[in-house]
């Protein structure tokens, strides 16, 4: 349901339930929190989120396995499902998105979960939660109002239609658009060129930038000297600057 690809720093998440595509199942969630772990306590530099199914990204939960479920056992899934959201909002490392085809309900809230998403033209992205008697609880109510603002993200919410790629591109859930079929090449040459930069930079960048993002910007700016603090004590500055007055490419220690 889950598999990990290597490509030398790029760690790549493959959402990988084509058969049913990719609806998210408490196995699946489960698998995904794991793999996640796995990928954070790595030495990747970088991630992409990516999905095996030919016509989908991601569907959202699996609604045939929820119709099997007792209220008790939906408040049993809850957990799951929040860990394997959490798990891909809080990777340690820069995480890129690769979407093609359906990315609906969950689908979507994993897109939000990353920092940066490729898209291709199949791309449809849509909460439709509200139709089914729910609301969208992996991100979904808070993330996009971050990326759309408030009354963007009501609009989609509250009425749970789908959009096309033009229009998530003018709203800003997609940040990189990529021809048809050529999302995960796209993605992986993105996260290559984010991973051949400093590790250490990388991830206290990506933690000033979360943690910043809800505080006053007094507060903030706090986060982003404390950021600075880390690399600039770190080995990977040192041989950043070494490697910057010797004229070639560093080679990083990531400490």
């Amino acid at each position: 349901m889950i598999t990990l690809n290597r490509h030398g720093h790029v760690a790549e998440i493959v959402l990988d339930r084509p058969k049913a595509h990719n609806a998210l199942s408490t196995e699946m969630a489960a698998k995904l929190a794991a793999t996640c772990a796995e990928v954070a306590d790595s030495a990747a530099r970088a991630v992409v989120l990516s999905s095996s199914a030919e016509r989908s990204f991601c569907v959202g939960a699996d609604l045939k396995e929820r119709a099997t479920m007792t209220d008790d056992d939906l408040m049993r899934q809850r957990p799951v499902f929040r860990s394997a959201f959490g798990a891909v909002l809080n990777l340690p490392q820069p995480v890129v998105a690769a979407v093609h085809g359906f990315a609906l309900g969950g689908g979507t809230e994993f897109a939000l979960c990353c920092d940066l998403v490729v898209a291709d033209p199949t791309a449809v992205f849509g909460l439709p939660e509200v139709g089914v008697g729910l609301v969208p609880a992996g991100g979904g109510t808070q993330l996009l109002q971050r990326r759309v603002g408030t009354a963007r993200a009501a609009d989609l919410i509250f009425t749970g239609r789908k959009i096309a790629l033009d229009e998530a591109v003018a709203l800003g859930l997609v940040d990189r658009t990529a021809p048809e079929g050529r999302d995960r090449e796209t993605a992986l040459e993105l996260a290559s060129s984010i991973a051949a930069n400093s590790p250490v930079a990388l991830r206290a960048a990506k933690r000033s930038l979360r943690h910043g993002a809800s505080l006053d910007l007094a507060a903030a700016l706090d986060v982003e000297d404390a950021a600075w603090r880390t690399a600039a004590l770190s080995g990977d500055r040192r041989e950043g600057i070494t490697a910057f007055n010797e004229k070639r490419r560093p080679e990083w220690p990531g400490v």
